[in-house]
Order: structure tokens, then C-alpha cells, then sequence
């Protein structure tokens, strides 16, 4: 299997051991699950079902963040506490999940079931020498990491944008260096707070997931997925504070999913451009919502389009009329090895249902269940 790593900007051979340890970022749960998450968490889906084909064993772990600024916020706006918001959203969410027939998550920790992980982790950083306290907070000193930036790629100019966009507030006063990221932050009025040597507060966003992967799949893990829109600051600032911390090679690899967009714009909660996945439930079989996103490769951004459900439960349809077979399955599985090209395995299981084959082996390595009752 080839696929492409995001911090080598090439594809390159993946070759992991029997077990395979997988992380990916999960949802912060203060809305329902849209299309955009759909697609990421498909891709890492087809991922473990290639994997497993081969005979491999996998261990995926899904993080849920329930305790950050956009949670809290959401919660003060509806007037309800936010770990009830993050309860009620969470099972949602899980819901859609089990509807699209994903493979279950190893463990799925949520943030504030790690609060001693994530003190214990910020010690080891500061004990390390990269990190420093100021105005009740701590901070990861990028100054001290010298590799800061590998795995974007992105220069300084191209990092402080992102950085002022997705909430790394470059220009904190009590910051050394814009770009430093906090580990620690005090709590504002009415935030949960959890007691620390630096004084009472809450963990910042990065921090928790280098402490929910470390305790979950150990100090090195061989792929870490998600948005691309997290290469940084999030898995930039992951990579940087983990392997300060242990001086060990935290991800073996990088693999991002590419983002959906509406009306020109990626979708998004903060923007409201959704498409969400328990709407799309209600007038189609799920197995088309899968169609839907697989059709598409995980590296390319595509548009939403209202004809996009109508053809994919159109060609479902047609997949489910050729009932059991192994139809292209070696074309399927050669396809998923070039980089987990789904587009090309669709094709393929096409081109077999033209021909008159069945497909049910090859459509169920991309979770699709040919032979399954409509799934609503």
C-alpha cells in the first residue's frame, strides 16, 4: 500500500507492522455530524477495511472534544451545560456513525477524561526545557523546536495567517513568540476549571489529543488522520509538544482528508454552509451517502451538488441488483493501494455490474453492503 504523508508531501510506502495504530481527530460535539465529517471518517474506514483485508489487525482511536472554546460558547448560547451539550451532540453523532456502517472506533476518550494525562504531559514538556508559564498560563516555546513547521510545510507568514484564523491568537501579549501555542490557559468566568500548579484553568486544544493518543496507542503511532484544515495548527503543534515531551517519534504517518465545500466555501459549522448527514438519512439509503463520498478521492477537494445523492442511490441501485460475487475485487484492492484512490475502485465495481458480475466483496471494502436490507 502506498499512500500520501502529508509531512514528506509525497506518496510513499506504507508498511506497518500486523497491528496497525491508528488516530484520528473526532468531532467537538456542539452540532450535528455534516458531510465534511462523513467524508474524513469514511476515508479512514476504507483505510481499516484495505488494511484488514490485508491481515492486518487495527486499533482506531477517535477522540472527542468536549471541552474547548467553541463548545463552551455554544453551550452559553443555548443556555445548557456543556457536558450535557457534548452528551446529547456525542450520540448523535454516534448514531450517524453506526447508520453509515463504520467499522467501530478502538476507543473514543473524550478531553475532560484526561485532565491528569494532559497536567502530567504539560510537566514533562516544561521539565524538557519548551516550554514557560506567563499570566497564569503555559506556553510551548517554538523557539526551542527548531522543527516546527515540518509537517505543514507552510512558512512563517503562511503559519501566523492560519494561526489568527483558527484560533491561535498570535498576538497574545503574554506570548515570547506569535506562535507559540498554549498548553494551559485560565479559565474565563463561568468555564470549567480544573486545579494545576499553574493555577486553576483548562487544557488548551492541542494538548489534549498528543495526551488522549499517547495513553490510548502508546508514545508512537503509525498514522494520524484528519481535515486537512488541521495541519496546522493542530497537528503541527500535536507533533512538536509530543515528541518534546517523550523524544520519540510520535506519527510514523500523516494523512489528511480534503475538504468538502458549499457555495465556493469549505463546509463548516463556523460558516453554516451544511449538509448534514441525518437529513440526507431521511430521504436516502445510507449506503448512498457512502457512495456519495467515496466517489470522490480523499486528497482532492470536491463541491456539494444537489444531483450528487440522486446519482449515488441511482447507482446503488444498480450495485444492488447484481447480488453476490467477487467482481473486481482485485481491481478494487489495487486501487485502494495507490493511495486509496476510491474514485477508481468505483469504477471498477461499474464496469463489473455492466458486465453482469457480482460485486459484493469488492463494494464491502468500501463498506457498502450490497446484500444488506435498505439502510435508513
Amino acid at each position: 500500500m502506498r499512500l500520501y504523508d502529508t509531512a514528506k508531501q509525497a506518496v510513499v510506502p506504507f508498511e506497518p507492522g500486523p497491528e496497525v495504530l491508528l488516530y484520528t481527530c473526532g468531532i467537538t460535539p456542539y452540532d450535528a455530524t455534516h458531510l465534511g465529517h462523513a467524508a474524513a471518517f469514511v476515508a479512514y474506514d476504507v483505510l481499516q477495511r484495505r488494511l484488514r483485508d490485508l491481515g492486518h489487525t487495527t486499533k482506531c482511536v477517535r477522540n472527542v472534544t468536549d471541552v474547548d472554546d467553541s463548545i463552551l460558547a455554544k453551550a452559553r448560547e443555548l443556555g445548557v451545560h456543556y457536558l450535557d451539550l457534548a452528551a446529547a451532540e456525542t450520540a448523535r453523532f454516534d448514531d450517524d456513525m453506526i447508520a453509515l456502517d463504520m467499522l467501530p472506533s478502538f476507543s473514543e476518550p473524550r478531553a475532560t477524561s484526561a485532565i491528569a494525562d494532559i497536567r502530567g504531559f504539560i510537566g514533562m514538556v516544561l521539565d524538557k526545557g519548551y516550554a514557560y508559564e506567563a499570566g497564569g498560563a503555559v506556553y510551548f516555546d517554538v523557539s526551542k523546536w527548531d522543527r516546527f513547521g515540518e509537517i505543514s510545510g507552510y512558512d512563517e507568514a503562511t503559519m501566523l495567517a492560519y494561526a489568527e484564523e483558527r484560533g491561535g491568537f498570535p498576538d497574545d501579549p503574554n506570548k515570547r513568540n506569535k506562535l507559540d501555542f498554549i498548553l494551559w490557559q485560565p479559565s474565563l468566568e463561568g468555564e470549567p476549571a480544573w486545579e494545576s500548579m499553574w493555577g486553576p484553568g483548562r487544557p488548551g486544544w492541542h494538548i489534549e489529543c498528543s495526551a488522549l493518543a499517547m495513553r490510548e496507542l502508546g508514545t508512537t503511532i503509525d498514522l494520524h488522520g484528519g481535515g486537512s484544515d488541521l495541519i496546522f495548527p493542530h497537528h503541527e503543534c500535536e507533533a512538536a509538544q509530543s515528541e518534546a515531551a517523550t523524544g520519540e517519534t510520535f506519527v510514523r504517518h500523516w494523512m489528511h482528508q480534503a475538504m468538502v465545500r458549499m457555495d465556493g466555501e469549505k463546509m463548516s459549522k463556523s460558516l453554516g454552509n451544511l449538509v448534514f448527514v441525518s437529513d440526507l438519512r431521511k430521504t436516502y439509503d445510507t449506503r448512498a451517502i457512502r457512495l456519495a463520498v467515496v466517489s470522490h478521492h480523499y486528497r482532492h477537494e470536491w463541491e456539494w451538488s444537489d444531483q450528487l445523492m440522486p446519482d449515488s442511490q441511482a447507482r446503488l441501485e444498480t450495485w444492488l441488483a447484481t447480488g453476490n460475487g467477487a467482481g473486481a475485487l482485485e481491481e478494487v484492492r489495487a486501487a485502494l493501494d495507490n493511495d486509496l484512490d476510491t474514485p477508481a475502485a468505483v469504477a471498477a465495481i461499474d464496469a463489473a455490474v455492466a458486465a453482469g458480475q457480482g460485486v459484493s466483496e469488492a463494494a464491502m471494502l468500501l463498506g457498502v453492503d450490497v446484500l444488506a436490507a435498505r439502510k435508513p
